[in-house]
């Protein structure tokens, strides 16, 4: 069973289902042990994350530190800092 365990704030994901297939995001927060939030700064901000279920996602072994520090110190993140890290790993 997917957990909300096997990912953390941070992590490059990419959607399995949905309309956003194919997509590649960042975990931004964990609502319970099934959801996550997402965002990539661009389809979907940082103040209107996506709630998707982790069985949905493919996790990358990618953690932004950038982006988990941001989140840890001030509670919230930037869309451009959430496009940065996506595109200088090449993943946007």
């Amino acid at each position: 069973m997917d957990t909300t365990l096997e990912v953390s704030i941070g992590q490059v994901v990419k959607s399995k289902a949905g309309r956003d297939k194919d997509r590649v995001f960042i975990v931004i927060g964990i609502v319970d042990h099934q959801y996550v939030l997402i965002a990539d700064g661009d389809l979907r901000k940082a103040d209107k994350p996506k709630k998707k279920k982790v069985r949905h996602l493919a996790k990358y072994n990618i953690i932004s530190e950038e982006v988990k520090q941001q989140i840890k110190n001030k509670g919230k993140i930037s869309n451009l800092l959430l496009r940065r890290e996506l595109e200088k790993l090449g993943l946007s």
